[in-house]
């Protein structure tokens, strides 16, 4: 029995669309990518997008309006298989960096005022798993186009993707990187997921997370380390929170009812 072609629908929603981006800068691979699938929507690709069911749906972006969760909930609805590509689809993105601190409005008006939006409402923005059910996650701030085209292999072959669940911290070793961390810059590697190589470590850059968090970290040690190397409690919660969106958000809550305590 031949298998048929996976019906692959790819969307974006609050980001820069560099995750679709990436996907079109696989270009050697692009033709053996369209030949292996049948592409029902991908907007920044073609022109002749179809709704109807699908067998995987790639998802861009964070969640910041009602129109966009309407949407979202619709292609979850006639899909098989959602993923989540990027960090903003994965854990919210920097634009869900303040999640937790109640201050959606505020920011809101400062930006807006009191001019009457006619466009959808919008709320603070979520990653997409604050809504609907996620079968897998490719993070990235972009995703790695080898990743993916790997994750997309093993679907059409009808396997789940493996990817890395370790920190960056492993790329490091893996390339034998000095430790940024211990040096006394401000490193994320040991909160960030792997995959991108350890491009930053490995130019003797400190790791920003923009990865997102690792599936097992520990954030507390971290902190505890930063606060001995003389970083303000401020400082680092903001820099934990920047890529790490909704699960970095409860995880440092913990960390201002402390200093608020102290």
């Amino acid at each position: 029995m031949t298998r048929h072609s996976p019906k692959i629908g790819v969307y974006g929603f609050t980001g820069c669309a560099g995750d679709q981006l990436m996907i079109l800068n696989c270009e050697d691979q692009l033709v053996d990518l369209f030949g292996a699938t049948e592409i029902r929507s991908f907007v920044m690709a073609k022109s002749d997008n179809h709704e109807g069911e699908l067998d995987v749906a790639f998802i861009e972006g964070s969640i910041s309006t009602e129109e966009q969760l309407k949407r979202l909930k619709e292609i979850r609805e006639r899909s098989k298989v959602m993923i989540a590509i990027g960090t903003c689809a994965c854990h919210g993105g920097p634009q869900s960096m303040k999640l937790g601190e109640n201050k959606f409005d505020e920011m809101y008006k400062k930006v807006y005022g009191n001019a009457k939006i006619a466009i959808s409402k919008a709320f603070e923005a979520q990653p997409i798993d604050a809504f609907v059910k996620v079968d897998m996650y490719i993070p990235g701030c972009p995703i790695d186009k080898a990743e993916f085209l790997g994750a997309v292999t093993k679907l059409v072959a009808g396997r789940h993707p493996y990817l890395l669940k370790a920190p960056v911290c492993l790329e490091c070793r893996w390339k034998e990187n000095p430790c940024i961390l211990y040096s006394g810059k401000f490193c994320g590697g040991p909160l960030t997921k792997a995959g991108c190589g350890a491009i930053c470590p490995s130019m003797n850059l400190p790791c920003v997370g923009c990865w997102g968090p690792t599936d097992d970290l520990n954030a507390s040690s971290e902190y505890n380390l930063l606060k001995e190397k003389g970083y303000r409690s401020e400082e680092i919660i903001q820099k934990m929170k920047k890529f790490g969106g909704a699960k970095m958000a409860k995880l440092v809550a913990e960390f201002d009812k402390k200093e608020a305590k102290a």
